[in-house]
């Protein structure tokens, strides 16, 4: 017996506007930086992750988690990263077998660089279209989403 529960029309735009919505803005995000900055969004993603960390490092493992790559193709990243310059890796002193990814201070500089373009673009595909009393629900509803996600993934 089926138990499926279908979506009906109204769940139907929810699903079908968030899968063309996150395909068009991650494309026109992705090209905006390849033009501006010459690095794609996952480059991107990585140097504001490692910015912001404390030290400007974060263990290889938590960032493959944070990004929601394999480790194999976080390897792959911070391996262009390191040929272009802006990150390096480290030995972790806590443990001998880990390794840290570590922004240098070219990337530094390019993340510096590709920010302000980048949130331009950000805010042109997506924050203004979303008016100041959608802004706190589509938030929750994201964090939301993302938080289920992240649960059922190291469950």
């Amino acid at each position: 017996m089926d138990d499926t529960r279908w979506l009906d029309d109204e769940e139907m735009r929810i699903w079908r506007g968030f899968i063309e919505t996150f395909g068009r803005v991650t494309h026109e995000l992705e090209q905006a930086l390849k033009r501006n900055a010459d690095m794609t969004l996952d480059d991107y993603e990585v140097l504001v992750l490692l910015s912001e960390a404390p030290e400007h490092r974060m263990r290889m493992t938590e960032l493959s988690q944070r990004l929601v790559h394999s480790q194999s193709r976080l390897t792959q990243r911070v391996d262009r990263l390191v040929k272009r310059g802006w990150v390096g890796r480290a030995q972790c002193h806590e443990d001998r077998r880990g390794a840290h990814a570590v922004i240098t201070p070219a990337g530094m500089t390019r993340i510096e660089t590709a920010a302000p373009s980048h949130v331009r673009e950000v805010r042109e595909f997506l924050i203004d279209l979303i008016g100041p009393g959608e802004r706190p629900i589509v938030a929750n509803v994201l964090e939301r989403v993302a938080a289920h996600a992240r649960e059922h993934r190291s469950a």
